[in-house]
């Protein structure tokens, strides 16, 4: 393993460098990957192990929306693309990447079929780590391996086909064959992670259900909401409001932060701008962090996932989920935004050499 110094704090990750692809083909070159799923992560990791000349096939129900999309990849029925029974049976290394709710669906009928010395794959620590309301309790045969892409499944086929790839987690929860964290770490390189580091099933769950619920989803989108409705309320035309609220963080200040980091970001800002964000920066937190408390516990305790298995086992569900979203997609806040990106020039990029002035942006005030 590597270290790094992560803030002060030195941890060991695993790099291409230390875990090379060439490494990763001759520990899996016996194994049949089978990938359960062909939703969110499924396409992007069994596509990726493909081009990365690894033997995979793909477990969909014939009926579903995700067997007509695996063929329109081009798995094959019958070759590469099989019912879920059939693909568990062919694997030894079965990836459930099944939504978290359908995973406790078809656990009964991927519980029987795995074998001996079989690796029980997983891209997230819910079902394993909520297993008495999940009921997924793997058998003491098998390995049971987890990595984690942080991203979701576009970004990791992105990223993967412009050689960037993207970082990931890895754990082991249950060591059969005594080769589960080289199969973990082989499966981690394979999807294209660019770096892999260690955590368990536990800390990825509730770190992932936090994230989820909180920065990265849905306190971003409720805090736009809000700022939004307040320029409307004193005035300000949609346009106007949808530019400071969203645009300006999607295309230009959050790219400053994942380029240097957030202090870069400031320091690249006006004067104006960066002595209002430090001042309410601790207001905002102040704010906000009671709730972060509350969030982490209901993940920790298990409510957000009985919440979850609860809200998103319903035969309705798909159809109260789209409602949702249909609202959100018809709010006068995203038609406005539909609006803006319609806007956005669409001429190719200019090349840059290296005599290009004017991107460096400044490295102090």
């Amino acid at each position: 393993m590597a270290k790094i110094d992560f803030g002060g704090t030195i941890e060991e990750v695993i790099t291409r460098k230390e875990f090379p692809l060439a490494k990763a083909r001759k520990i899996l070159k016996d194994e049949t990957i089978a990938v359960i799923g062909y939703g969110v992560q499924g396409p992007a990791q069994a596509l990726n192990l493909k081009d990365n000349g690894f033997r995979v096939i793909v477990g969909s129900r014939s009926d579903g929306k995700g067997w007509k999309r695996a063929q329109e990849d081009g798995w094959k029925p019958g070759k590469t693309l099989f019912d879920i029974p059939e693909a568990v049976e062919r694997g030894t290394i079965i990836q459930l990447l099944v939504a978290d709710a359908v995973q406790k669906e078809i656990w009964p009928v991927v519980k029987p079929r795995l074998k001996e010395g079989d690796a029980l794959y997983f891209s997230h620590g819910f079902a394993i780590v909520y297993q008495k309301l999940t009921g997924v309790v793997p058998p003491p045969f098998v390995d049971v391996i987890m990595v984690a892409p942080k991203g979701s499944g576009t970004s990791v086929r992105r990223n993967f086909l412009s050689g960037a790839g993207i970082n990931s987690s890895f754990a082991v929860a249950q060591d059969y064959t005594g080769r589960a964290r080289e199969r973990c770490l082989a499966l981690g390189i394979g999807i294209g992670s660019g770096y892999l580091f260690p955590t368990t099933f536990e800390h990825e769950v509730f770190s992932d259900l936090t994230g989820e619920r909180g920065v990265l989803m849905g306190a971003l989108a409720g805090i736009m909401e809000a700022q939004y409705e307040v320029l409307r309320a004193h005035g300000h035309t949609p346009s106007e409001a949808f530019n400071e609220t969203v645009e300006e963080l999607t295309q230009s200040l959050i790219r400053l932060v994942d380029e240097k980091g957030m202090d870069w970001m400031y320091a690249n800002c006006s004067a104006t701008a960066q002595r209002g964000a430090l001042d309410w920066k601790p207001r905002f937190k102040k704010a906000v962090l009671p709730v972060f408390k509350e969030l982490y516990e209901r993940v920790r305790t298990g409510k957000e996932a009985r919440r979850v298995l609860q809200a998103c086992g319903r035969p309705d569900y798909q159809e109260q989920l789209q409602k949702e979203l249909n609202a959100m997609r018809d709010s006068e806040m995203w038609r406005a935004g539909a609006a803006v990106r319609a806007l956005r020039p669409k001429e190719p990029a200019r090349k840059l050499g290296k005599g290009v002035k004017g991107i460096a942006g400044r490295a102090s005030n």
